[in-house]
């Protein structure tokens, strides 16, 4: 629009103003990355959610970043790139999708591998269209043109890629190990899909017999339904208690098998008796053991966590249902001997809450020594992936110099289906992209891939790899910046980094922007157990998405937690509703303004000159520290800039030249308005951007919508020191009246007299000028500025930087009330003055600190000596 629009509502409502604008963008293709090869590239991939349902609170504040990152850089003059997609999510997906299917009295079972991949395909487009209507919800710029599925045909092609590869390469291996367990959706997990509760559980001493000798040899275990698996004692070599029983044999209880006391440096001889039981098929440590010892592996549970045929007459029991009964078994035999209580970390499942079972599994895996060593290295040269915060860099490293081999097969039918297949008759093994040529001869691995294999490759897979002709990967790979949170630095930001530095050669994004997990506001984090979950809609339908975004990205520095606090959320709306009421004086004041009559070369006011001065400011630290991802620094800036300055002081004073009658002031006032205005809703754009298109859209303006428009750059010829310093003393003159007036509940609507004591001619001749302001905001009877003046004696005073105010009271306040309140005046300024001093006393300071910063200092000093010496004058004066 070229010309004001003074249509504005009267009120703000975040759902009318929100109302249909985001179709709007998604018209007109305003997030679509352009290709513009004179434009630098920008490129952000979304975190894919899962498509299992609803957003939380933690996807709205990593979109929220991401997207303020994204409109800025468009604005900026990038040709950005951010690409949405999802992610299938195995595990959690197929989990729902069961749930359903038994609702409807069915099961995945009953309907057989391809129809219920159909349902589950059902539900995928479901729940995408349900997150995309969310992201519509938080307003976020995405280019949907180039949205992705990690089950799409291209993704999925690039997963056969780099599992064929690192098959041939020897770093996928298929062995029976011991790998983490989920009986609940009899699947395999990786390390780090357990997570870790401390559970109030006991240790169970028992004695087991010995074989041709008297006594027996003691252990302890906190699962004594797994003894149904040993098949070895362990003692240390070097343990003299056990030296004569190593290489004998002792007698399993109940079982009744003979088992082999062996010596094994893993045995702590310190903890315990200094006897482990082993148990190969059901504990990584005795796993290792039984390699050693060439012991026989022994599986006593069903997938289900239910007793096989190998554990006896406990066949078909529940694995806890089972240790209920050995434990009273074992008590009545004599070899329980002491149950002691015992608190120890248990591993659930991350998906399904059930405790992980250690077992004994054939299973697909990647050699993770090589490609971590790889990450490791690359973060020794100039190309490393930078952590912001950089403290996170350590855990990455951390995680990479320890990690395991990686368990990359599932027991699932929604995923990527492993591709390798089993010879019919031979058994042999074959690998590849394709299927085999006689295929009826083969049969196809019914596992599919963890679910993190394919996130692996998300930021190289969804441009096009491994076709590296591809225009978008070419363009728009290695990206510049993933936004998450530090939950999921082992899971994902370790994952993607190695497997892009095995495919591409190259670190997948420069900057990991780390932020934490929102909080409920006592701290604690939000869970469906605790009841304390916030709905990220609800947050929106109550106060529109501007406010919920504003809140996310000012309310944390980079890397820590957000608690979340409705009442925040509610004075966010607050700000968004000033900046509404304050657009609508300004357009009302604007007339006909249009764009090309805006003129900012005519004389201007010092309040003119102050207001571009601090936008000047606002832009240059809103864009640096954007520029260092410190969104809450960033918000902080503006919120003062747009409340403080330009609300409640520019656009008070502007009304002075817009109700008077010099034609030349009306227009250059309006211009200022116009063109401050604009400027700040740019600058607010990218953390709101609905009321801020709203706004925009009745400003004089050019271009289609804001989300085109350039980011704001400050202008030297705006720069004014001179009238900060006369606009800071007026105003502090003004609140120093308005306080006192306060004080002695004096309305503004009564006239008093005003004296002011300039410090020198030069004060005294800015506050002449600036009479006009003086006179409308402090409503004297009468102004007297002077550099003699003679401080009346029953008078309210107060110091500020250059000057002393008087407003003569009497019959108002008391004398004595009043020396009490200079005297803890007084106080202030003193402790101010013991503060610089001893700071600038600190050789420390002075040497290392920045010589400007330093100065600064000295300049306080000399101002709080100054004001201390005049309010020590004056409490003199009153007590003559």
């Amino acid at each position: 629009m070229n010309q004001t629009d003074l249509s504005m509502p009267t009120k703000y409502d975040p759902a009318a103003v929100e109302k249909d604008r985001y179709q709007y963008w998604v018209d007109g293709k305003f997030f679509e990355a352009s290709g513009d090869k004179n434009k630098e590239p920008y490129t952000i991939v979304i975190p894919p959610p899962n498509v299992t349902g609803k957003l939380h609170l933690g996807h709205a504040w990593d979109t929220t970043l991401q997207d303020i990152l994204s409109r800025v850089k468009r604005m900026q003059g990038y040709d950005v790139l951010w690409l949405p997609g999802m992610d299938h999510a195995g595990i959690a997906t197929q989990a729902k999708v069961e749930a359903k299917l038994r609702e409807s009295g069915t099961s995945r079972h009953e309907l057989g591998r391809e129809k219920f991949l159909e349902n589950s395909w059902e539900w995928k487009k479901e729940y995408a269209q349900f997150i995309r209507t969310q992201w519509e919800k938080l307003g976020l710029g995405l280019d949907y043109s180039r949205e992705r599925f990690t089950l799409d045909d291209g993704l999925s092609e690039a997963v056969k890629e780099v599992f064929v590869k690192l098959y041939e390469k020897g770093l996928i291996y298929r062995g029976e190990y011991i790998i983490n367990w989920d009986p609940a959706t009899r699947t395999a997990l990786s390390d780090i899909e357990v997570e870790y509760e401390d559970v109030q559980g006991a240790f169970y001493h028992m004695r087991y017999p010995l074989k041709d000798e008297e006594g027996g040899i003691e252990i302890a275990t906190t699962r004594p339904e797994t003894m149904l698996g040993d098949t070895a004692i362990a003692v240390h070599p070097e343990d003299e208690r056990y030296q004569h029983l190593i290489g004998k044999k002792a007698i399993l209880p109940i079982v009744g098998r003979e088992i082999e006391i062996v010596a094994d440096d893993y045995v702590d001889m310190e903890f315990g008796s200094g006897a482990v039981k082993i148990t190969p098929a059901h504990d990584p440590n005795d796993f290792e053991i039984g390699n050693r010892h060439n012991l026989e592996r022994v599986l006593i549970m069903n997938e289900d966590g239910s007793m096989n045929e190998n554990a006896g007459k406990y066949q078909g029991m529940d694995r806890f249902d089972c240790r209920k009964e050995i434990v009273k078994d074992l008590q009545s035999e004599g070899i329980l001997f002491e149950i002691e209580e015992h608190l120890h970390s248990v591993g659930h499942s991350e998906r399904s809450g059930a405790v992980v079972e250690p077992y004994l599994s054939t299973q697909w895996f990647v050699d993770m020594k090589p490609l971590a060593e790889a990450s490791v290295d690359l973060q020794k040269g100039e190309d490393k992936v930078q952590f912001v915060p950089d403290r996170f860099e350590k855990p990455y490293l951390h995680w990479m110099e320890n990690t395991r081999d990686w368990c990359i097969s599932r027991q699932l039918w929604w995923g990527h289906r492993i591709p390798a297949w089993y010879h019919k008759e031979t058994g042999k093994i074959y690998v590849g992209k394709e299927e085999p040529k006689d295929v009826e001869n083969w049969i196809q691995d019914e596992d599919v891939l963890d679910t993190w294999f394919s996130s692996a490759l998300w930021p190289f897979s969804t441009m096009g790899w491994p076709d590296e002709d591809s225009e978008d990967y070419k363009r728009y790979f290695p990206t510049n910046v993933l936004v998450t949170g530090y939950d999921i630095i082992g899971f994902w930001v370790s994952r993607m980094i190695f497997q892009s530095i095995e495919f591409t050669g190259r670190r997948p994004f420069e900057d990991v922007l780390i932020h934490g997990l929102v909080r409920d506001a006592d701290g604690r984090k939000m869970s469906k157990s605790l009841g304390n979950g916030v709905d990220p809609m609800d947050v929106i339908d109550k106060y529109g998405a501007d406010s919920l975004r504003y809140f996310l990205s000012t309310g944390s520095s980079p890397g820590q937690d957000l608690r979340f606090h409705w009442e925040k959320v509610e004075s966010t709306w607050n700000f968004a509703n000033k900046i509404w009421n304050a657009s609508r004086f300004a357009l009302m004041n604007m007339g006909d303004l249009k764009y090309e009559d805006i003129d900012l070369s005519g004389e201007k006011s010092v309040a003119d000159q102050w207001i571009l001065t601090r936008l000047n400011q606002t832009i240059q630290q809103v864009t640096q520290n954007i520029d260092k991802y410190e969104f809450g620094e960033a918000g902080r800036q503006l919120y003062n800039f747009i409340w403080d300055d330009f609300c409640d002081w520019y656009i008070e004073m502007a009304k002075l030249p817009l109700y008077g009658e010099d034609s030349s002031r009306i227009h250059t006032t309006r211009s200022i308005l116009a063109y401050t205005l604009d400027q700040i809703m740019r600058m607010l754009h990218p953390f709101m951007p609905f009321i801020t298109e709203e706004i925009w859209q009745h400003l004089p303006h050019q271009g289609e919508s804001i989300t085109q428009a350039s980011w704001p750059e400050t202008r030297d010829e705006f720069h004014n020191e001179q009238a900060v310093q006369e606009m800071n003393r007026l105003v502090s003159i003004i609140r120093s009246v308005r306080n006192i007036r306060a004080e002695v509940d004096t309305p503004m609507s009564k006239e008093i007299q005003l004296m002011i004591q300039a410090k020198d001619e030069d004060v005294m001749s800015e506050l002449e000028k600036n009479r006009d302001y003086l006179d409308k905001f402090c409503n004297p009877s009468e102004l007297i500025i002077a550099t003699d003046l003679q401080a009346p004696e029953k008078a309210m005073s107060s110091v500020i930087t250059g000057a002393e105010l008087y407003l003569p009271l009497a019959g108002l306040i008391n004398i004595e009330d009043e020396i009490k309140r200079l005297e803890k005046e007084w106080k202030k300024w003193d402790q101010e003055v013991s503060r610089v001093q001893k700071k600038l006393a600190n050789e420390g300071f002075v040497k290392k600190a920045p010589e400007h910063v330093v100065e600064e200092e000295r300049e306080k000093e000399n101002d709080y000596l100054d004001k201390r010496a005049k309010v020590e004058a004056r409490i003199e004066e009153l007590k003559a």
